[in-house]
């Protein structure tokens, strides 16, 4: 029976790739890669000649058959452009026909800015939930923010650089302006930075300036202990819900969890407004 390798590769520094996956990628019949111009870079460094093949986004329903046809006759390595396979990238489909056709499928440990950016953020890593990529419109990002606003494990997500202030905004605004974030930029590269602190001393630090390269964003879970909130707070709480479409009664009582005030004031507000 023919196996299909999830094989994980460095983020950032080549160093980070494992003795075992250099094996597998030298052993298989076959690469599919999500880039093969960008895994060429890793291979050629480490002189692996095995074939090459491109699977993305763009082409994978023409390649999924051609794939898995080599798959019936050797191995096939699945790398990605960085990090592990089927994290929130096509990886995760081919993965799924290779099992449901019976083929075994091996995944190997190593390199994943998800859980790196965690253990270096310094927040609660105990729990945990992973959003994948952040909304890119701002009413569905809200909504999503507001979904998880009374969760008190930490979330992990990825974020454009270039959205990275409008959604450190949307955090400051849905989750309250105290919630402890970290944001890892060019995990294992040269230039790897790790930024720290409240929402909004991160919003403020990134108003006008928002780096190059990839982004990890770490946000602390809800502290049931948090201090009451202002009025002005649980407005702008209880608007981001009804704006999301949210009933009064069930946004008040939600806000009201958060906010430490009673439910009745906070759905007074709601119909005041």
């Amino acid at each position: 029976m023919r196996t299909l390798y999830i094989v994980p590769t460095p983020i950032g520094n080549l160093e980070d790739m494992t003795l075992r996956a250099l094996r597998v990628l030298g052993e298989v019949s076959l690469i599919a890669a999500e880039d093969t111009r960008t895994s060429r870079v890793l291979t050629r460094h480490y002189d692996i000649e095995t074939p090459m093949t491109s699977y993305h986004e763009h082409n994978k329903l023409a390649k999924m058959d051609e794939i898995l046809a080599e798959l019936a006759r050797g191995d096939v390595a699945l790398i990605s452009d960085a990090g592990t396979p089927g994290i929130s990238d096509p990886g995760f489909e081919l993965i799924a026909a290779a099992i449901e056709r019976g083929y075994h499928v091996v995944p190997l440990p190593g390199a994943s800015a998800l859980t790196t950016a965690l253990a270096g953020s310094g927040l609660a890593s105990d729990r945990f939930t992973y959003l994948g990529f952040l909304p890119r419109k701002s009413a569905a990002l809200r909504k999503l923010l507001v979904e998880y606003a009374e969760r008190s494990e930490t979330l992990v997500a990825y974020e454009s650089p270039y959205r990275l202030s409008e959604s450190l905004a949307a955090i400051a605004a849905v989750l309250g302006d105290e919630r402890r974030v970290c944001i890892a930029r060019e995990i294992s590269k040269k230039f790897e930075q790790f930024y720290r602190g409240t929402a909004r001393e991160l919003c403020d630090h990134f108003a006008n300036d928002n780096p190059r390269g990839e982004v990890t964003l770490v946000i602390a879970g809800a502290d049931p202990m948090a201090a009451v909130w202002t009025e002005a707070q649980v407005k702008q709480a209880l608007l981001d819900r009804l704006e999301a479409g949210e009933p009064l009664s069930r946004a008040a009582s939600a806000v009201a969890k958060l906010a430490g005030w009673k439910k009745q004031a906070v759905y007074r507000l709601g119909v005041k407004d």
